[in-house]
């Protein structure tokens, strides 16, 4: 079975982040499958606990490590990039029902944009696979894509998922 891929895409402080726990949390109360990818998009590589075993492993020249304590895994992998379908096929191994993708607007999956104001919009218009701008104040645009009001949005967004998952 292929799970079912969205993003969350928008600018710095949109509530890419928040967005998504909300929506995680949503799909965890119906028993949804849920896995994600987050970009980190600050630049540099995104932390990890040093001075332990997984990260020695690492800098002594293994490509990959995993760890295993009490049903949690925690696998860190070092190459020069990692593209989002790579990504994906990893993930794919463990069987979620939906991947959620935070970031990467660039990529051609379904997705949600979440918007500040018209600027953002003027600058994500053309995105792919738009299924709806969010924005939590009143935005008046010219879209065929639908402009979803913030308090609606999780729970249209997993109404989607449950129709796309059957």
């Amino acid at each position: 079975m292929k799970p079912v891929i969205v993003q969350v895409v928008g600018f710095q402080n949109s509530g890419k982040t928040t967005f998504v726990k909300k929506l995680l949390q949503e799909l965890s109360k119906h028993k949804i499958n849920v896995a994600t990818i987050k970009h980190h998009g600050h630049g540099g590589k995104p932390d990890v606990v040093e001075k332990k075993d997984s990260s020695e492993h690492i800098h002594s020249g293994a490509f990959a490590s995993l760890v295993e304590g009490e049903g949690r895994l925690l696998l860190q992998v070092e190459k020069d990039k990692w593209n989002v379908q790579e990504q994906i096929h990893i993930l794919c191994t463990m069987n979620p029902e939906v991947i959620l993708i935070e970031g990467h607007k660039n990529e051609t999956y379904d997705k949600i944009v979440l918007l500040r104001n018209k600027e953002d919009f003027d600058a994500l218009k053309s995105l792919e696979n738009v299924m709806a701008f969010v924005s939590c104040e009143p935005i008046h645009i010219n879209t065929s894509v639908p402009i979803w009001n913030k308090n609606e949005t999780i729970s249209l967004l997993v109404q989607y998922i449950n129709e796309k998952r059957n």
